[in-house]
């Protein structure tokens, strides 16, 4: 059997454990199919990145049509590196939603199965109908998620965050229908360079990159992000994190150096109008995520603007449009969901034991909790790219890109992007001490609203002398902050996948031929 048969089962096993937790009711055999579907998915990943490194593209056709009209699942080195990080992301949230208890909510388990099954159709898809399609499976669970798990006040947010959705997923079928009807075909491999040979197909792929930009949390259209995410409890702010935007940003990736640029020419991409107008909204949204966390006083609002700007550092390589610069967001973004997925469920631990999620209601937790606190500086010296951690690399080589742009056409552009750089991490800066200052420094907090899942937050008591973070809540984003700190040491591990995922974007032909064979 061809490694390439395989390939569906990244879709079908999630979708038939999900099935499986409903018709199981065994709270046991939801919380292992929740960590232990993600992880199998993980292992997978894995050794298609081994394979990858000796091993072009594959694809295989789903419903046996002829290629080009078939469903086509393609696995290349980017894709698989994609699923190892959001099944890592996946496993870590449902551990935590396991240890806060929320996996007792009915059809929790399966949701999230369901959801991350989306996910690996979104990565592996080869056509843009059903990235679309693969996008609801992974959107509409999350509808539910907020429902189930949500207070009233949640699912007065989450109607914001359903709405929008539901509008850019109408703009971006209408895009692919655009794309269609003129150029008879939606898969991408077919698609190839199609956009800049035909001003109506670029319409309409214009139309899919303006939906997929929305969903990412893109300036103008961010809103939604920071004010949605933050209504979630933890754990499901942990799991939207580490996949929606990151799934947005990878569609925008492979359609734009598939289909949008010219074939054989993507250095061209840096040229071109939109990319002007896209390099604008990176800017802005890198400042306005940094400068919008500084206005905040709850602990998961600082990280949500943190997730805004981190979307901006990632799409730089799309502005600037040459290998170093797409390596180095594609790196950071590797970077960005592994620290936000430990600060996440850190700071979610926190917030759970003492019932405070306020900045102005914390205080000197450095003495009461300092393996918590150790873990939380590291995380938050990560956001801010500063050693020991994967931070440091992310950012230096978004700066070292912006520095070699000047090599490739792209002078002005690469001061502009460093510049934004620069004043997003003084900003960043800014906003991680204050949160810092007040939620560990200071005097010791005195009074506690214990969080209790079955019945909400519970009433102002005086704080216990004894009471402390459980070890094991700590444990999922102590591990994520550790493997932050393992990146800062073996960011030479990573990067030759990164690079290799990265030329396939660039020269895509070996992607084209595995599915146009």
């Amino acid at each position: 059997m061809a490694v390439a048969e395989l390939l569906p089962l990244f879709v079908a096993v999630p979708l038939l454990t999900s099935g499986l937790s409903v018709v199981v009711r065994s709270r046991t055999l939801d919380a292992v199919l929740s960590v232990a579907v993600p992880l199998v998915s993980m292992a997978a990943a894995i050794a298609l990145l081994v394979h990858h490194g000796s091993h072009p593209p594959m694809a295989v056709s789903v419903g046996a049509f002829v290629p080009g009209v078939a469903i086509p699942f393609v696995s290349d080195t980017l894709s698989a590196l994609m699923i190892v990080v959001t099944s890592l992301s996946t496993a870590v949230a449902a551990w935590f939603l396991i240890l806060t208890r929320e996996y007792r909510y009915r059809f929790v388990p399966a949701l999230t199965l369901m959801t991350f099954a989306g996910v690996n159709g979104a990565l592996l898809t080869g056509d843009l109908f059903n990235l679309f399609v693969f996008v609801e499976v992974m959107l509409l669970p999350s509808y539910a998620l907020l429902a189930v798990t949500g207070s009233w006040r949640r699912l007065g947010i989450g109607r914001m965050f359903v709405i929008v959705n539901l509008v850019t997923s109408a703009v971006l079928v209408s895009g692919v229908g655009l794309v269609y009807a003129s150029a008879g075909a939606v898969n991408v491999a077919v698609l190839q360079g199609a956009a800049a040979q035909d001003p109506r197909v670029a319409l309409g792929v214009s139309v899919v990159l303006v939906a997929l930009l929305v969903k990412a949390g893109v300036v103008p259209a961010y809103g939604w992000l920071p004010r949605a995410y933050p209504g979630t409890s933890a754990g499901m702010m942990a799991l939207f994190a580490g996949l929606y935007t990151k799934v947005a940003v990878y569609a925008v990736l492979r359609i734009v150096y598939v289909v949008f640029a010219p074939q054989h020419r993507p250095y061209d991409l840096a040229t071109h109008p939109l990319t002007w107008v896209l390099g604008v909204l990176v800017v802005a949204t890198m400042l306005v995520g940094a400068v919008g966390s500084l206005g905040e006083n709850r602990v998961r609002g600082v990280m949500a603007f943190q997730m805004t700007a981190g979307v901006g550092h990632i799409l730089i390589g799309v502005v600037l449009a040459f290998p170093a610069a797409v390596v180095a967001g594609v790196f950071y973004l590797v970077h960005h969901v592994v620290t936000m997925s430990g600060l996440l469920t850190l700071t979610g631990s926190v917030e759970l034991t003492y019932g405070q999620s306020r900045i102005d209601r914390l205080g000197g937790l450095v003495r009461r909790e300092p393996v918590i606190a150790v873990g939380i500086a590291l995380g938050l010296l990560s956001l801010a790219g500063l050693p020991p951690t994967s931070g440091l690399w992310g950012k230096w080589g978004l700066i070292s890109a912006t520095a070699e742009a000047g090599q490739h056409g792209q002078a002005a552009w690469g001061w502009v992007m460093m510049a934004g750089i620069l004043l997003a991490s003084v900003a960043t800066l800014m906003a991680l001490q204050r949160l810092w200052t007040g939620a560990f420094g200071g005097d010791e907090l005195t009074h506690m609203r214990p969080d209790v899942v079955t019945g909400g937050r519970g009433p102002d008591t005086v704080l216990p002398a004894d009471v402390r973070v459980a070890p094991r809540l700590m444990a999922p984003g102590l591990l994520m902050i550790g493997l932050s700190v393992a990146l800062f040491v073996g960011a030479g591990l990573v990067m030759p996948f990164v690079e290799q995922g990265v030329a396939g974007l660039f020269d895509p032909t070996d992607y084209v031929k595995a599915v146009l064979p």
